[in-house]
């Protein structure tokens, strides 16, 4: 297959990209320099609404991928501004570029995210066919996946991969985390009911694999793992897995003082999210259970 991925530096990404050339497959990565492009490098610059179409013709499958990092420093105005106009406009530029190609892809797989459910009660499961909720996230996610519209109306397969916490030693939340914990001064936050869906890398790059093959899978799919913990149950499996104490929690409001919107979005908030539409499809977890996931990422 001939891959086209954005955001192919980033942690999915390039992990991803990696999995592809191993197996034989090639790989274009839309970049956003203009200068020393190699072979496989095709330009775009999404918040300027360039891109290089002919590079794109009779790629097999395009990822989408980039966009603003949620990060985990205090949200600005600037930065929540940044964070959905590069997921709005760029996902729009790219749907209507691959939807303009004489050679389309026959798949599009485009990031989104479980902030599309917004906060719900933690015992209420929540599958792909849960509306949405409300908030930043909730509306930023109702966006960024209605962007792709101009591609899922010219006949390509749009699968929109809600994406929960990815946990990697090589980026994503968990170094973050990893600093206080490996110190004995972590513990969950607020009052450690709010639920924190979450995915291995490990199984990520597997499960997107599995919706490129299985054409049946369209729409909305949930990159989540089958075992919903919440804040207290995260912090307490993360705390075992490295050995150290994890009962320091930090209260509500300390989180909102120190990262603002962010923390009511990100920090304090969630849903119990489930993976129907991967289990029901046939996906087989390699890592379902939080705690050997994150001995197995601990090495």
């Amino acid at each position: 297959m001939r891959v086209a991925i954005t955001g192919a530096s980033g942690l999915i990404g390039s992990a991803l990209g990696a999995e592809l050339v191993r197996t034989g497959h090639t790989v274009l990565r839309l970049v956003r320099r203009e200068r020393g492009l190699g072979p496989e490098d095709v330009h775009w610059d999404p918040m300027a609404g360039r891109i290089d179409a002919r590079a794109l013709e009779g790629v097999d499958v395009a990822v989408h991928l980039a966009g603003e990092s949620i990060g985990t420093e205090r949200w600005t105005r600037e930065k929540m501004v940044a964070i959905r106009e590069s997921r709005v406009r760029g996902t729009s530029l790219l749907a209507r570029t691959l939807a303009g190609l004489d050679r389309p892809p026959a798949v599009l797989l485009s990031a989104s995210a479980v902030g599309y459910y917004g906060d719900r009660e933690p015992h209420r499961p929540v599958d792909e066919e849960s509306g949405p909720g409300a908030g930043f996230l909730a509306g930023v996610a109702e966006e960024w996946e209605d962007a792709t519209a101009p591609a899922a109306a010219a006949g390509i397969r749009v699968v929109h991969m809600r994406f929960g916490m990815v946990l990697a030693r090589e980026g994503g939340a968990l170094p973050a985390m990893l600093r206080f914990f490996r110190l004995g001064l972590g513990g969950p936050v607020g009052n450690g009911r709010q639920m924190w869906p979450w995915i291995a890398l490990d199984d990520v790059i597997p499960a997107l694999m599995h919706c490129i093959a299985h054409g049946e899978l369209a729409g909305p799919v949930n990159f989540v793992a089958p075992e919903a913990v919440n804040a207290d149950g995260f912090a307490r499996a993360l705390g075992r897995a490295l050995g150290r104490p994890a009962f320091l929690r930090v209260p509500a409001l300390a989180a909102r003082i120190a990262f603002g919107h962010m923390a009511e979005e990100v920090l304090l908030s969630g849903a119990k999210v489930v993976p129907r539409r991967l289990r029901e499809s046939g996906y087989r977890f390699r890592w379902p259970e939080l705690e050997p996931a994150l001995r197995h990422i601990l090495g």
